[in-house]
Order: C-alpha cells, then sequence, then structure tokens
C-alpha cells in the first residue's frame, strides 16, 4: 500500500470512528439514562434505540456485503427498523452498541489489507471505499439525529 492509499484509510479511519468535525456513536450515547432509550417525541418516527438498532443492522448489512458475494440483503425498510421503541433491556442495549463497534473495527481491518478502490464483481459498482463513505455518511447522520432527540429531552451535557 503506498503513502496516499494509507492517507485515505486514516480519514476514513477518523470518519468512521468519529472525530474532526462528527462525534462518535459512544460519546452521542455517553450518560444517556436509560428512560429515554424509547422516548418518541412528536413529529419524529423512531426512538433513539430505534436509531441505534437501526444503525447496527445497516452497518453490519454494508459490511457482510463487502465480506460476502453471496450475501442477502435484509428486506427494506422493514427488516432494518426495529419495530419496538425501547430495547428489551440494558443487555440489549449494550450489545447493540458494542456490535456497532465491533463492526466498525472489523470493517476498518478489512480496509487496512484491501484494495478499497476495486469494484465489486458484484453488486452495482460498489467498493469498499463507497461501503465506507456510506457507512460514514449514514452513522453521522443518525448520531446528530441522537443528539438532537437529547437535546429536545433536555438529557444532552
Amino acid at each position: 500500500m503506498n503513502k496516499q492509499d494509507k492517507m485515505v484509510i486514516t480519514e476514513l479511519t477518523k470518519l468512521l470512528l468519529g472525530g474532526s468535525a462528527h462525534i462518535s456513536l459512544t460519546e452521542a450515547v455517553e450518560g444517556l439514562p436509560p428512560a429515554s432509550r424509547g422516548v418518541k417525541l412528536p413529529h419524529m418516527p423512531y426512538s433513539i434505540w430505534q436509531l441505534v438498532e437501526h444503525m447496527r443492522i445497516a452497518q453490519w448489512d454494508m459490511m457482510k456485503f463487502c465480506k460476502d458475494a453471496k450475501y442477502k440483503s435484509p428486506n427494506w425498510p422493514d427488516d432494518y427498523w426495529p419495530i419496538a421503541p425501547d430495547p428489551e433491556d440494558d443487555s440489549a442495549w449494550n450489545s447493540s452498541i458494542q456490535q456497532i463497534n465491533n463492526d466498525l473495527d472489523e470493517f476498518i481491518a478489512m480496509m487496512e489489507h484491501s484494495d478499497i478502490y476495486r469494484i465489486f464483481d458484484y453488486g452495482d459498482g460498489q467498493s469498499i471505499l463507497r461501503e465506507a463513505l456510506q457507512i460514514a455518511d449514514h452513522n453521522a447522520y443518525h448520531i446528530g439525529e441522537i443528539v438532537a432527540i437529547r437535546r429536545a429531552l433536555g438529557v444532552w451535557r
């Protein structure tokens, strides 16, 4: 891998993990009272839990797609959004957050050991680079929503 490629992967890693212009999911949910996880505000279609779980499912889907040409994505949109506004319990909440972080680590390792520019032989023009940008964009969007909901609930720092 040349110096330019290393620089691109370093910047993508920062973007995926939060930093520079974005906060991380860990920062966005830090100190969130458990009772606030499932609150649905007026005119908002989802709770913080539903956003977190949606991020987990979508990110996992994109990573699996990059790793397996035979992988079949869940049905959109039904399988990407949890119905229940609250997690079952603290374990479900913690597990979802942990999987998001673990999958990010796995995706970053994949970037570091792959040609991120190579177009997959399957799909419609995806590459690891394209999926990295999509994951980063998707997560940043929903993390921003989490912060906005927390502000509206009065439970932001």
